[in-house]
């Protein structure tokens, strides 16, 4: 997936003159983009300070929320991550494409609102978009696990599996006093020991009863009939031998009560699919442009903490080309070391600028946060 530096330097003359010459040396290491931002409130210096903070960890939330939507998304469509991506569309853009398109939307994020109220607008939509997601997804889960467990035991070993659909009902001696029809498991290696053995196992075991009803793989589904009185005995010597007697009554109104959740969770199911990915989809394009507002919110504040009033930096977008990484970094290094004397390339965590919460990030002479699209990790 794409990365990004979004990054920021003051105006020499004019933002466009910053713009020119950051594009001349980055020729060849990188495609560059230039970051229209809106004529935001700027607010006092306090607030600055500690809206830098804040949008730090707002900018991990919702970069959570758009993976966890991407990658809720992926489970639902069951589908390989490059069809995924034709659901997951930002304005009808790819991720990538609208990053380096971007708008500020002053629809849903007003520019006369001072910066923390932007901050909190942002904040608000995404943890609601996390809530929804989470009943959605328990809604539509319960149903497949539901529906997931039940075919698992209509498809799985004999051992496990509902035989419902397997055995009928003239396989069974059924409304006698005295007689029970057993089902009974028998490894295929030792079928013929059961042929040999099972009259054998216990008295009062009806003669040549045993039919064979199933095979799979592993296992031959056998009946067997007795009188009910002997049933324990029977089992116990059974089990002895490794034949496996499972826990089964022929029962019509159960068999037609499984046969019935089934399509009924099948329809559920159904019934939920469309309209949660009309919403995965919907909600991936919100989280998405909520996430790059908040870059574009930290890389304004960082820039007036770092430059200064008035207003006057140019923010851009760099996407390094392959194997041009370290160059780029020391390019850039060149062409903005003087606004930062002590700054030395990639120091981390022991730099301290008043008014930058910097935490463990990387300092650069410039401002810069990398926007990495790997959106499908967890």
């Amino acid at each position: 997936m794409a990365e990004f530096w979004l990054i920021s330097a003051p105006g020499d003359r004019s933002p466009q003159q910053t713009w020119e010459k950051c594009k001349v040396a980055t020729k060849d290491l990188s495609l560059n983009y230039k970051l229209i931002l809106p004529e935001l409130k700027v607010g006092t210096l306090d607030t600055l300070v500690g809206l830098s903070d804040d949008l730090g960890k707002l900018d991990a939330f919702v970069e959570s929320i758009v993976k966890k939507v991407a990658g809720y998304t992926v489970d639902v469509l069951e589908e390989k991550q490059d069809k995924v991506m034709e659901n997951l569309q930002v304005n009808r853009m790819d991720p990538a494409t609208y990053l380096t398109k971007f708008q500020w939307d002053s629809a849903k994020y007003p520019i006369k609102q001072p910066l923390r109220n932007l901050a909190e607008i942002i904040s608000k939509q995404v943890t609601q978009i996390d809530a929804d997601l989470k009943t959605k997804a328990n809604a539509y889960n319960t149903v497949k696990g539901s529906l997931q467990s039940l075919e698992r035991k209509a498809t799985g070993s004999l051992m496990t599996r509902n035989l419902n659909d397997i055995v009928k009902k003239e396989n069974f001696v059924l409304g006698s006093e005295y007689l029970s029809t057993l089902l009974v498991v028998v490894p295929k290696s030792q079928m013929d020991d059961w042929k040999l053995a099972y009259e054998k196992l216990t008295d009062m075991v009806v003669p040549r009863s045993s039919k064979l009803l199933y095979e799979d793989g592993e296992n031959g589904l056998f009946s067997v009939t007795l009188f009910k009185k002997v049933v324990d005995e029977f089992k116990l010597h059974a089990r002895e031998k490794k034949f496996v007697v499972r826990d089964f009554v022929y029962d019509e109104e159960e068999l037609a009560a499984s046969k019935n959740e089934i399509s009924r969770l099948t329809s559920d199911k159904k019934k939920l699919f469309g309209p949660l990915v009309k919403w995965l989809r919907v909600n991936f394009g919100e989280s998405f442009i909520a996430w790059i507002h908040v870059k574009a919110l930290r890389v304004f504040v960082e820039s007036v903490l770092r430059y200064g009033l008035p207003v006057n930096f140019q923010a851009m977008l760099l996407q390094p080309n392959k194997g041009k990484t370290r160059k780029l970094r020391d390019v850039l290094l060149d062409l903005y070391a003087h606004l930062d004397s002590q700054a030395s390339k990639g120091t981390q965590g022991d730099v301290d600028i008043p008014g930058l919460m910097l935490g463990q990030r990387e300092y650069y002479p410039y401002v810069c946060f990398n926007i990495k699209l790997n959106i499908f990790e967890r």
